[in-house]
């Protein structure tokens, strides 16, 4: 045992896969009751380092100590006080989440009754009770965490290692996920999450950058963003890929950076750069000065390939452009036994259109998604894709549509260019036009130098390119993309909306769910569905105008999660929830709520920003959601 002031101490942690050098030298402190995030491209070595610190990979050089015992020489103390929840669902699907709870606490040696007395406190610390005799495989993407989370956490942990913990969780699941963290922080126990969510990055008490298995930055998120010596420029507009793109013909494409309803712009001189966009872009709304974010940090580390521009324009050749509608529903209805998955489900997508299809885990985006593909017969109602009706033509409608599916559907055990074969080969592609699509598909995903490896061994956001790339092989006029970017980091989600913009240039449509609200904005059309049912449809805008009405206040502090209890027992507060590193707070009367907060945080000890704002996407799901909720 050695000093014991850091919960996790790492010291020169170094892991070479052949030539590939994943972690080099990495050190690496953290402290008991805080959070430390990790964050960094695809294949920067995240998983590698977690998995090093707990013990199950051993370092070529270093040595990692976790409450003060080594992984290395003390396994067995090590696994008594620490957790670790990798990427993918590790529990039984066909145990019920009982089952699951009582398995890990019997792996843990613990006595009848002590499992009886945790079970019961975590199932209601993480709301999960009313599911306990639910199996673990036929919960939602977030019960399936929370379920994760609670078989880690029975023991009584006092490290906590959580890899990328949220990934395919929807905004209400993961502000739910992140209140139960703050609460295991206020109890003393350290946590170290991996996350490609870089808004929930900016809530850690310290962040470490790591980049190509190097520790490049670490500290406070407002440190590592104050040292990187950004000045960011947002341009505010309803219509930001085409501001994007008459930007592009002035700067460089890697200054330019889509978010939400911006285009956020890195510039050397803030004050120059908004004379300029002023001259360039006349007729758009705000043009500010913004602080610089953790995200904005990552861009600059993205090397764009000088071919990048042409690989995107040949996404969409020998695509032959269509008229009408390429989706069309009428009441479409899927049950299984006596559950109602889809209910009455009405949509009209004509070709060229990206229409984003939301809605919390579990609300059936999936399986209509899967009856659209002709993968799964309606139950009711009626459908036509590419003009094939859904209930008699889904073999035909397969060969007209390009479909990536929520879970990983390549095959793990063949190489990567056997995969890009094997799906060119269903396609009917052969000869020198799968030649020349197998190497644009490689150069697309970023993999030409691994085009050997197994799929398997690729991170999570390798995988999603080259999934994305075997999906629209064979350029289809209609792509079905289930959260197509999920788990893929910042770079990787830019390029899969670059590629899925040109698709629509083309007139292909683009048929997208995702949990990502910012990219929500880049749809033309949404619609919000519910247990099954369609609770809200339209533009982004509209949507968005649709639920302001000045009353949503947005407040800057520190841990913002331990202030979310004062501030809704002011009078004028109706709520307070958690918004990337700081809350959104929702008032009765935007003036008395301003002056009533104002007020409370100048008696306190701590500086606080407070500012009214206009919804985000975000905003208005969580509401539309809760306000269903509410109505069941």
């Amino acid at each position: 045992m050695t000093d014991t002031t850091w919960a996790v101490d790492a010291r020169g942690l170094k892991k070479c896969f052949g030539n590939l050098t994943a972690v080099a030298s990495l050190d690496l402190q953290v402290a008991s009751g805080t959070i430390y995030g990790l964050i960094g491209p695809d294949g920067a070595g995240k998983t590698t380092t977690l998995r090093m610190i707990s013990g199950l990979l051993r370092p070529d050089q270093g040595e990692a100590f976790v409450a003060g015992f080594s992984s290395l020489q003390q396994p067995d103390e090590v696994k008594d006080r620490m957790a670790y929840m990798s990427q993918r669902f590790a529990l039984y699907p066909d145990l019920t989440v009982d089952e699951n709870i009582r398995f890990y606490a019997d792996l843990y040696g613990m006595s009848r009754q002590e499992r009886r007395d945790r079970t019961e406190l975590l199932l209601d610390f993480s709301t999960m009770r009313p599911f306990r005799q639910r199996r673990a495989g036929q919960l939602s993407g977030g019960m399936k965490q929370k379920l994760q989370l609670i078989c880690a956490l029975i023991h009584k942990p006092e490290v906590l290692l959580l890899d990328e913990p949220t990934n395919g969780v929807d905004p209400v699941s993961r502000r739910d996920f992140w209140r139960i963290l703050y609460d295991l922080v206020g109890e003393g126990m350290a946590i170290i999450v991996s996350t490609a969510y870089l808004d929930e990055a900016e809530r850690c008490e310290r962040v470490g950058l790591l980049h190509q298995g190097q520790l490049i930055s670490e500290g406070t998120p407002a440190q590592v963003v104050k040292e990187s010596g950004l000045h960011i420029v947002s341009v505010q507009c309803s219509r930001c890929i085409e501001a994007a793109r008459l930007l592009k013909e002035h700067l460089s494409a890697d200054q330019i950076h889509l978010y939400g309803d911006k285009v956020r712009v890195r510039c050397d001189d803030a004050d120059a750069m908004i004379r300029q966009l002023k001259q360039w872009l006349p007729d758009v709304g705000a043009i500010r000065q913004e602080r610089a974010e953790l995200e904005d940090i990552f861009m600059t580390l993205q090397v764009r390939d000088e071919r990048h521009d042409a690989l995107i324009s040949q996404v969409a050749q020998g695509i032959e452009r269509q008229q009408g509608d390429a989706v069309v529903t009428r009441d479409l209805t899927r049950t299984f036994g006596s559950f109602t998955a889809v209910d009455q489900i009405t949509l009209q997508v004509p070709y060229g259109e990206i229409f984003g299809f939301l809605g919390p885990n579990g609300a059936g985006k999936s399986t209509t998604i899967r009856m659209l593909c002709g993968l799964l017969t309606p139950s009711g109602g009626s459908g036509q894709v590419a003009g094939f009706d859904l209930a008699r033509h889904g073999e035909r409608i397969k060969t007209r549509i390009g479909y990536m599916s929520q879970k990983f559907s390549l095959y793990e055990d063949l190489r990567v260019v056997e995969n890009i074969d094997f799906y060119g080969g269903i396609y009917g592609l052969s000869g020198k036009k799968l030649a020349m699509r197998r190497d644009w598909a490689l150069q697309l995903s970023g993999l030409e130098e691994r085009r050997y490896e197994s799929t398997a061994a690729l991170a999570g956001g390798w995988r999603q390119r080259l999934a994305l790339a075997c999906a629209i092989l064979h350029a289809p006029p209609i792509v079905f993309l289930d959260e197509p970017t999920s788990g893929a980091d910042p770079a990787s989600r830019r390029l899969f909306w670059e590629i899925i913009n040109e698709l629509a240039d083309h007139g292909v449509t683009v048929f997208v769910s995702t949990h990502y609200m910012e990219e929500a904005e880049y749809c033309d059309r949404l619609a919000l569905i519910y247990r099954g049912a369609m609770i809200a449809s339209g533009t982004a805008t509209a949507l968005k105008k649709d639920h302001d009405d000045g009353s949503l206040l947005k407040v800057a502090v520190e841990r913002p999660q331990s202030w979310i209890e004062a501030l809704t027992s002011l009078p004028a507060v109706r709520e307070a929830t958690l918004f990337g590193a700081g809350l959104h707070v929702k008032v009765a009367d935007s003036q008395q709520g301003l002056s009533q907060i104002e007020q409370y945080f100048a008696r306190q000890p701590v500086e606080a920003q407070v500012a009214v704002t206009e919804p985000t996407m975000e905003d208005v799901f969580i509401h539309l959601i809760e306000q269903a909720r509410g109505d069941d």
